[in-house]
């Protein structure tokens, strides 16, 4: 920049010195405000909350106080968080169930992805209302960005499953997904940290919605659902959410580690590779979710099983089960329920997506209500850091002739 331009902004600015606090302006009005204005709230009637959530667009809204014993797990990032924290405030939105029901798993993750971003736009605005009453509030995301400064262990803020359960709004069911009373499986969750007091409104929810179907066991692709209530999470992880975190360093891997683009087409094919650019591109792309495709419990949808059972597996459940697709089951030797459920999945070798080290921290990090580890028979075993791969044969090509390589 010209030195005289320099000198004449130099100039301009001179007038602009920053002015002492005990003098400014803006600090003088701002006393004046805080003498003449009423003290903040310092508590909240759950019917006031409960219109305020349902004009930013849930559809349904609990309550649980950080200092209850069903949130323990959740108080220590919660504070770090926001220190003020004293109420949790969680938000439910209802997603459409034939998006998710359908076969083609784009539209299903349409809908997660649709309803994901009308969450995140309830919590905001139920954060501006809060504000407007003088009521401090923080939102977390419904499901990304988290702190992945703390990966592989806890990266988010509060479980909102944990705090939906507690605050009465559902019942973990045997597939780890909360139910709603009136909307089932078929649900995302928010939670805001609130620093006031908020009275219980509606009462615990008294009875468990699943209705113990076991469709969830039937459908999962890769058997991490017992119908005696174990849960494989390395299974569920390794598959569903392949395209998280986790799976993303697994594919960068498989970059660096070949040789050639044969090679890696033989770690990673065409249609992987595909898939994990659309995430990328877009938002994470889940693998499956069947077992929340097939959920009958709920109310609101509930009807078309009760009516005809065999019709309904045929309409919803079998065409999952009949869907192809690569289903990746945990290499060197996965236990047998790890590997693929479905006659119509081919099972591939892939390193674990909860491999070590990560593993041991992915496990500690959730709360065992909800994940409680995979069972004994189940636990992945690793004997070194790097998962062996079959290696394929390195494709050499041939050198060019010296007359070639002087054209």
């Amino acid at each position: 920049m010209p030195k005289e331009v320099m000198t004449i902004m130099q100039k301009e600015a001179s007038h602009l010195q920053p002015t002492p606090s005990a003098v400014h302006p803006a600090v003088a009005r701002a006393r004046a405000a805080v003498a003449s204005s009423a003290p903040a709230p310092t508590t909240l009637t759950f019917t006031e909350l409960r219109a305020m959530a349902l004009a930013a667009g849930a559809d349904d809204v609990g309550v649980v106080s950080l200092d209850d014993p069903l949130v323990d797990s959740e108080r220590p990032t919660v504070l770090e968080a926001f220190s003020a924290t004293k109420t949790l405030i969680v938000l439910v939105k209802k997603m459409h169930p034939d998006n998710v029901r359908s076969p083609a798993r784009s539209l299903a993750n349409v809908e997660f992805g649709h309803t994901g971003a009308d969450m995140d736009d309830a919590l905001a605005t139920l954060c501006r209302a809060l504000d407007a009453r003088g009521v401090r509030s923080v939102h977390p995301a419904m499901a990304f960005p988290m702190e992945m400064s703390r990966f592989p262990g806890r990266t988010w803020v509060v479980s909102h499953k944990v705090a939906a359960h507690a605050a009465g709004l559902g019942v973990m069911g045997l597939h780890r997904n909360l139910i709603h009373p009136r909307f089932g499986s078929f649900v995302l969750l928010g939670t805001v940290l609130c620093a006031v007091d908020i009275e219980r409104g509606l009462p615990v929810v008294d009875q468990n919605p699943c209705i113990d179907c076991k469709l969830c066991v039937a459908a999962c692709p890769v058997g991490a659902i017992d119908k005696g209530g174990a849960f494989n999470f390395s299974a569920c992880y390794d598959h569903n959410y392949r395209e998280f975190m986790t799976g993303f360093s697994d594919f960068v891997e498989d970059i660096a580690d070949s040789h050639s683009r044969f090679e890696l087409r033989t770690r990673q094919t065409l249609s992987e590779q595909a898939s994990m650019w659309q995430s990328l591109a877009g938002k994470p792309v889940y693998k499956a979710a069947y077992c929340v495709a097939v959920c009958p419990a709920g109310d609101d949808v509930l009807a078309p099983f009760v009516r005809d059972r065999a019709a309904f597996v045929a309409d919803v459940v079998k065409p999952l089960q009949e869907k192809a697709g690569s289903t990746p089951s945990p290499a060197p030797t996965p236990p047998p329920t790890c590997r693929s459920a479905s006659p119509t999945s081919s099972s591939r070798s892939c390193a674990p997506a909860c491999g070590p080290p990560r593993c041991g921290a992915s496990f500690r990090a959730r709360p065992s209500p909800f994940s409680g580890g995979p069972p004994a028979a189940c636990r992945p075993r690793f004997t070194s850091t790097s998962i062996p791969r079959p290696a394929p044969p390195l494709v050499r090509r041939p050198r060019p002739s010296a007359n070639k390589r002087r054209l």
